[in-house]
């Protein structure tokens, strides 16, 4: 063991043999140009070698305490570091360190991508190397530095400025939201934990959550979300003094879709979202915010985010470009405490590896080319597109189903979540009467926890269908459903 001197405080660390590497792998600091290297620097410092600090002194959040005995063993790769590094060295580095293939062997040359605008995204042949090539984990840097921004703009986290152990806003790019979403869930939840959210829920949620073997707990909620009185009754279950007790059963995580809710259409009210935030104070709480529907808000402003109201760091937020540049490019993106998304990139790095390259770099090269200002246009008129369809579906739902059906008007999302009145199940009703008239919609009890029980509702999508199909769908629906009454 010896000591050394490192970083801007110059405070001393212990450091092991094993660090070795990883003080000879930060030098390359000195042929570095980009600002981004501090990301990889503290990553390295922080996760290589975990004699460096003591986790359990980290000021107001312990994250030690949230991570499961997988997360809290994973290790970087160095190879994974090596391959962020090397992008952002200059040209005059040589290395032989990596195991890339060479790019004269693939058989693309140039990509010219023509978007609806008129304009248009060019590959050369160089930046078509770069995209074919393996990248970092964290996401390419463009991109990371321009979602950062974004984030700042539209929420103003109040972490941004933190130090990195009390909790400093961070970010990576995930294969989706659905691969954050499951690395999250990995990371944070043990067998015979309590997990808390509001069914019904996105179906994807509980495939990811029910195999790691949590008791999920339901908090009651209406078309307004998750109701915090509710959340209070079910935690009263717990003192708070008993939080950070080894083997607590206090839950620890809390998951929720605050706008537009899949399959409900429920948009969270700001005046809920800080009762919640007390509640999770209160009982020390990791809230997940899953908001894929964020930008698909049909009324302004935009409700205020809980990333927006996180002085703690407690929030873990994932965001997706599916809903309004293409579903196909598979990039979403996680924001969240330091120290919780540098665990998720360790994930990563032992499994995808990193997102595409190439839908990185396209989508990067489209939001440089708009800017914030050009991007948020693009969401106004996706939104309008939605709003409209939202209407239609209303309009139809109230020509055909006001006699045998009820609902809420969602304010943002994709779905109007109908409850069929005397109908105590909706499944065979929808899975097999509903086929034969060839209308097809999704059985209410998928969304549930427990999907076999009874379920009068049913969830209809407005996104893809037009007003006239919708219209049909909901004449047919109504004649099936008088039909079984």
């Amino acid at each position: 063991m010896f000591t050394t001197k490192f970083g801007k405080s110059g405070a001393v660390w212990l450091l092991s043999k094993e660090t070795v590497l990883v003080i000879q792998i930060s030098m390359l600091a000195d042929v570095l140009r980009d600002d981004q290297f501090a990301i990889e620097q503290r990553f390295i410092i922080m996760f290589y070698c975990d004699d460096l600090f003591d986790h359990s002194v980290t000021g107001t959040m312990n994250y030690s305490r949230f991570l499961t005995a997988v997360s809290a063993a994973r290790k970087p790769s160095p190879i994974r570091i090596l391959t962020e590094l090397q992008q952002r060295s200059p040209p005059t580095l040589i290395s032989l360190a990596g195991g890339a293939p060479n790019p004269s062997t693939f058989p693309f040359q140039s990509v010219i991508i023509t978007l609806k605008n008129g304009g248009s995204i060019k590959f050369d042949e160089a930046s078509m190397n770069r995209a074919l090539q393996y990248s970092g984990s964290y996401g390419i840097p463009e991109l990371i530095s321009w979602m950062k921004d974004l984030q700042r703009a539209l929420h103003s986290p109040p972490t941004v400025a933190y130090a990195a152990e009390k909790g400093r806003m961070e970010m990576c790019v995930t294969t989706g939201s659905q691969e954050g979403l499951c690395k999250v869930f990995e990371m944070l939840i043990n067998p015979g934990d309590n997990v808390l959210l509001d069914a019904p829920t996105y179906s994807g949620t509980l495939a990811a959550l029910q195999p790691l073997g949590c008791n999920i707990i339901n908090i009651a909620s209406d078309h307004h979300g998750m109701i915090p009185e509710a959340l209070r009754r079910v935690l009263s279950r717990w003192d708070p003094a008993e939080v950070r007790r080894p083997g607590s059963t206090v839950p620890r995580v809390l998951y929720t879709i605050p706008n537009g809710g899949n399959p409900t259409g429920a948009s969270l009210t700001a005046e809920r979202k800080r009762e919640i935030y007390q509640l999770a104070r209160e009982y020390d709480l990791l809230i997940v915010e899953d908001d894929p529907y964020y930008f698909l808000q049909f009324q302004k402003p935009w409700a205020p985010t809980f990333l927006s109201m996180d002085v703690d760091g407690r929030i873990i937020r994932m965001d997706s470009f599916s809903k309004i540049l293409s579903s196909g490019l598979r990039i979403g993106f996680m924001t969240g405490p330091q120290t919780l998304v540098e665990r998720v990139v360790l994930h990563i790095q032992a499994s995808t590896m990193h997102t595409s390259t190439f839908t990185q770099l396209m989508v990067s090269k489209l939001l440089q080319d708009w800017g914030q200002d050009g991007f948020l246009r693009h969401v106004d008129s996706v939104v309008e597109f939605y709003r409209k369809q939202r209407d239609a579906m209303i309009s139809s739902a109230d020509r055909w189903l006001k006699d045998v059906a009820e609902w809420h008007t969602p304010t943002a999302g994709m779905f109007l979540w109908i409850k069929l009145k005397g109908i105590s199940d909706t499944q065979k009703l929808i899975m097999e009467k509903a086929l034969e008239k060839e209308v097809l919609l999704v059985p209410g009890g998928v969304f549930n926890i427990d999907s076999s029980l009874p379920c009068p509702y049913v969830r209809a999508a407005f996104s893809l269908s037009t007003p006239q199909q919708i219209d049909e769908a909901f004449k047919r629906l109504s004649a099936l459903i008088k039909e079984s009454l």
